[in-house]
């Protein structure tokens, strides 16, 4: 039996130790991209307005869609909404563009995380109290509530947020970069 747990440690110490550090954040980043990438970008897409100036002149959808109360309460005019609702909304498209992106080629991923894991939240606050969705329960027997699906894509980006992007990723291109020009500063050197 003691050879068996000996065996069984040797293996998953050697995969924790090799490829853990390799596999885990690629993975959280493929998760992202392959499950919420597209699901992002076509959202942004239809806040944009027509043509080329529609990049900074939302479509009236991106009001009902992100401050759903606050555009019902103003006739759904976006001229009657003073400068901090149109700044949410503006941010809050380019958001969902930006973000998404930076994880995709690990830019700055920990932030980039960070702010997507804020961005999941405040989308389901906006869901259930602007849009009137369930929230569901967690510890049922279904696994299809807007909070069971909310906290399994918090998951890889709470990971990115605490481990960063891994080695496949723009972050280490740079901090390898950043390495040998550290290693010939005077006080790196041995006295």
């Amino acid at each position: 039996m003691q050879s068996l747990i000996a065996l069984h440690a040797r293996i998953f110490d050697a995969l924790e130790t090799h490829v853990a550090p390799t596999l885990l954040p690629t993975l959280a980043r493929f998760i992202f991209v392959a499950v919420l990438f597209l699901y992002y970008w076509n959202s942004g897409l239809t806040k944009l307005g027509d043509g080329l100036s529609g990049l900074f002149t939302l479509s009236t959808g991106a009001y009902v869609q992100i401050l759903p109360r606050v555009f019902d309460a103003v006739g759904y005019d976006p001229s009657a909404l003073g400068l901090f609702p149109k700044l949410i909304v503006f941010f809050g498209t380019w958001t969902e563009f930006l973000l998404p992106i930076l994880l995709l080629i690990g830019l700055f991923t920990r932030l980039a995380a960070l702010g997507m894991s804020g961005f999941v939240l405040v989308q389901t606050w906006v869901d259930v109290m602007g849009h009137g969705a369930a929230l569901g329960s967690l510890f049922d027997r279904h696994a299809n509530g807007l909070i069971d699906t909310r906290l399994l894509w918090l998951f890889p980006l709470v990971y990115l947020v605490l481990k960063g992007a891994g080695p496949l990723s723009v972050d280490a291109a740079l901090a390898r970069r950043q390495t040998p020009s550290a290693a010939l500063t005077p006080a790196s050197q041995p006295r």
